[in-house]
């Protein structure tokens, strides 16, 4: 492996840095503290280079293009076009050719600068601190030392500042797209209903499963027009009372001839939709939980039926949650990243060796929401924190403090008070349901995002790269 390999993870670690969250590292939630929430991407691996390796893009240079003003050289296509081809092969995908892998990287380096400029006109920063962060991250999955990282990178001519530069332009980019475009994202519930409809329509549907409440009244065979009408009257009056808002069960055991209706309460338990009669199917199709239908006839008799519970295709219904507590500093002009970091390591201190209590710190210094309830998150499904938040979250142990951990938003120390393992209800299935729809939004917002200011900007194009 060389230098290529890990360079490329600079362009990868957007995944490390980006989400859409809304304020202090939690993604938009009714939550106190919300503004810290979609799942994690897992963070990438880096191979780092051995010494010696391949030095031969060192050229004479020249200028390819102008991008307001700013020149993109040979020599950095070269090197990038170098990094995604090694990329290509790691993952045996076959390369393109070349002439066409280097008009598209030219291309991406246009859209970099462009975004880069606008970064610093609207007086973007990143903290140091911030970069010796994803610096520790890249080393980290690499299982060395940063020191170490260093000394390989520096043995295949890549040098501590140009590599924290490269780092620090990664992080400039993404904090630009969280302002301009992922923090203006919005999901709606019909947007959240439409993808479920697309899930549960493309699902098998032994994969669907469901839990209705059942009320039976029977008919028998033979019955009269006015015992058949009685029957319905009677199934009527449960509906109407289950409507109304009374205990299901309990209606059942009234009204219900159902083998269920003394045993279970009525509840014909969760089950695959295909172990259902098709008219029980159909009729609760388009119910929520919740939903009350009937009376149905059928050829045992009149049914009322309500969905109690219902899995969604495409999202899990066993998750472990997290119950965490913060910290947040928020940082500008008063509080650099470096200075809040300081900080929030002293309270870690203090917390560890038993001097202070999270709760009262939280309550004292935070710039969250959450300040009031002791910094308390309350329970949190993957994906809820922005990456940076989660990465470090996951890492901890039940009742183990983080160090400091930087966002886009402020500077955090987070405690890990226990995990579990549950069962999603109906609500935090669509919770994650509008997390998945969001992340999509926010693809097609940042392509015609990049369009746009692709098509504001004066390019000019200079000496063809090789």
């Amino acid at each position: 492996m060389n230098h290529r390999a890990i360079a490329l993870g600079l362009a990868c670690l957007a995944s490390f840095v980006t989400s859409g969250a809304a304020a202090q590292g939690l993604r938009p939630s009714k939550a106190a503290g919300a503004g810290l929430s979609r799942t994690a991407p897992a963070a990438p691996s880096f191979p780092l280079p051995e010494p010696g390796a391949d030095t031969a893009l060192r050229q004479a240079d020249y200028i390819v293009a102008v991008v307001n003003s700013e020149p993109v050289t040979n020599n950095e296509v070269r090197a990038r076009a170098a990094r995604i081809a090694q990329q290509m092969v790691q993952q045996g995908n076959p390369l393109p050719p070349r002439d066409m892998l280097v008009r598209e990287v030219l291309e991406r380096l246009i859209l970099e600068k462009i975004q880069l400029q606008l970064a610093r006109e609207a007086g973007i920063r990143v903290d140091d601190f911030a970069v010796g962060q994803a610096e520790e991250s890249v080393a980290k999955q690499n299982s060395v030392s940063v020191a170490e990282m260093h000394r390989r990178l520096a043995a295949d001519g890549i040098s501590k500042e140009r590599f924290r530069e490269e780092l620090r332009n990664q992080l400039l980019l993404q904090r630009l797209r969280e302002r301009d475009v992922q923090s203006r994202v919005r999901v709606s519930d019909l947007d959240v209903d439409q993808y479920l409809r697309e899930q549960q329509s493309a699902a098998d549907a032994s994969s669907m499963e469901i839990n209705l409440g059942h009320i039976l009244v029977l008919v028998p065979e033979n019955a009269s027009p006015a015992q058949v009408a009685e029957r319905q009257a009677r199934a009527q009056r449960a509906a109407d009372k289950v409507r109304a808002g009374e205990d299901f069960a309990a209606v059942a055991s009234e009204f219900s001839d159902g083998a269920e209706a003394k045993t279970a309460g009525g509840l014909l338990g969760m089950r695959p939709v295909d172990r259902y009669p098709e008219l029980f199917i159909s009729a609760t199709a388009q119910l929520p939980v919740g939903g009350i239908v009937g009376p149905l006839r059928s050829a045992a008799g009149f049914h009322v039926l309500k969905v109690m519970d219902r899995t969604t295709a495409g999202v899990p219904t066993m998750v472990t949650q997290s119950h965490v507590r913060h910290i947040l500093l928020r940082t500008g002009p008063q509080l650099t990243e470096s200075a809040a970091a300081a900080l929030l390591a002293d309270y870690r201190r203090r917390i560890v060796t038993g001097q202070a209590d999270f709760a009262e710190l939280a309550r004292e210094h935070s710039q969250d929401g959450s300040a009031k309830q002791g910094g308390d998150l309350g329970w949190a499904n993957p994906g809820r924190y922005v990456p940076e938040f989660e990465q470090a979250m996951n890492a901890l142990q039940p009742g183990e403090v983080s160090e400091p951990v930087v966002s886009r938003f402020g500077v955090h120390l987070i405690e890990l008070v226990e995990r579990r393992e549950v069962k999603l209800t109906q609500r935090e299935q669509r919770d994650m349901a509008r997390d998945t729809v969001r992340e999509k939004k926010v693809e097609e917002a940042l392509t015609n995002w990049m369009q746009e200011l692709r098509g504001r900007a004066y390019v000019e194009y200079r000496d063809a790269p090789r």
